[in-house]
């Protein structure tokens, strides 16, 4: 099954204005399978040896050999191909000659910004939202943006959400429902990006302590980022931990969200907080199976306010107007999972597991609306409910089911 994605009209613009288009996501996110759906019929890949070895060895003749416009799917396999990309639309400047997809941002890799600055164009693909699986067109991060009052007291069943949650956001396990089957594919998964995608980029020479990165910054997930706890746990220089996690990041397979920092606000913490890319890696990697398993798991506030971000995360990417998603603290433990900055206006947001919300779920929210004054724009609780509630003109609480 095909599911529609929400960048993909953001895609036929850049083809409008750039020679090169890089769609760039974690592997299995269906970079490819968009493409495929693009009015395009010229497409090679990297993964075949063939087309490799052509591509390598003769780089500007395989490319003047193509047909344009043409995907080249896994560009992150040879991303030197992208100096005689330069070199040929140079020749002969037309927009959507290329289009791109790399399992890496090889932009954190082979400085591509350098290489092809002012002609490539670059989208960033992630897993699939809840309203992309419900094939709904709306937008997230525009409704949180916009007038809440309309949906006071409307309805959202929340039941989705352990199954989503388990899930995840990768289109190939949306068709398994299979708890043994689910496993054994999250497992190959891990396995196959450890040993192919992150040894291929980084020429990884210590795979264990790489490994044991990856496992214990994807179990930090909705916690800071303590560098040094992890670093000493994993027996990794400072140097190589650095490059390591240069390499989860720029895979996609954890993000980093910064602290909100104003020079009005005093006392805060500026350590930033670390995120799984995906509920459904973060569940195998904990163990957790099935839905009675998350509902006693000590993680499960943690993998819920994972699930919301991640959410955030996919909208982000095409929204009218792009949030900047930080998480806020301070030193005295005041504590607010996401605040959102959009034109200069904040959203607050707190994520609760509870069927209930009470005014009390607001305090630190409270607090910094309080602080911030008219930049305020929202206040937000998620909840496990089913209905929209209004403590106040621009206080609200949200059941999961407001993100499908």
């Amino acid at each position: 099954m095909y599911y529609r994605r929400a960048i993909a009209p953001e895609i036929s613009e850049y083809l409008k204005y750039f020679p090169v288009l890089l769609i760039s996501g974690a592997r299995q996110v269906g970079k490819s399978t968009l493409c495929l759906h693009l009015d395009i019929s010229n497409y090679v890949t990297l993964d075949n040896i063939n087309t490799y070895e052509m591509a390598k060895n003769d780089p500007l003749g395989f490319l003047q050999s193509l047909s344009k416009p043409v995907i080249i799917d896994e560009i992150q396999r040879l991303p030197n191909l992208l100096i005689s990309i330069k070199e040929d639309i140079d020749k002969d400047r037309k927009n959507g000659q290329y289009i791109l997809t790399g399992s890496a941002n090889l932009q954190g890799f082979k400085d591509v910004s350098e290489t092809l600055a002012g002609r490539i164009g670059i989208v960033e693909l992630y897993g699939l939202s809840q309203k992309e699986f419900a094939s709904k067109e709306d937008n997230l991060i525009d409704i949180l943006s916009g007038e809440l009052d309309m949906f006071v007291q409307k309805k959202f069943s929340s039941d989705f959400i352990s199954e989503a949650i388990l899930q995840g956001g990768y289109p190939e396990i949306a068709m398994i429902d299979n708890i043994k089957a689910r496993h054994l594919w999250f497992s190959s998964y891990i396995r196959t990006y450890i040993e192919a995608d992150a040894k291929e980029l980084a020429n990884i020479r210590n795979m264990d302590g790489f490994t044991k990165m990856y496992r214990l910054s994807m179990l930090r997930s909705a916690n800071l980022f303590n560098k040094n706890e992890i670093q000493k746990e994993c027996g990794l220089d400072n140097k190589t931990f650095d490059n390591y996690f240069k390499v989860l990041k720029h895979t996609y397979q954890v993000s980093i969200a910064k602290p909100y920092y104003s020079n009005n606000l005093k006392r805060l913490i500026k350590t930033p907080k670390v995120f799984a890319t995906d509920t459904g890696v973060l569940c195998h990697l904990l163990d957790i199976c099935t839905k009675e398993e998350l509902e006693k798991s000590y993680f499960m506030g943690a993998i819920y306010e994972t699930f919301v971000y991640d959410e955030l995360l996919r909208a982000n990417t095409s929204a009218t107007r792009k949030a900047s998603v930080y998480h806020y603290r301070t030193v005295d433990k005041k504590e607010i999972d996401f605040v959102l900055e959009i034109s200069n206006k904040l959203i607050a947001i707190e994520i609760k597991c509870a069927k209930s919300v009470n005014m009390g779920d607001f305090k630190h929210i409270l607090n910094l609306k309080e602080n911030i004054g008219a930049k305020f724009r929202h206040g937000i609780v998620f909840y496990s409910g089913d209905t929209v509630l209004r403590f106040d003109d621009n206080l609200f609480a949200l059941p999961f089911g407001f993100l499908i």
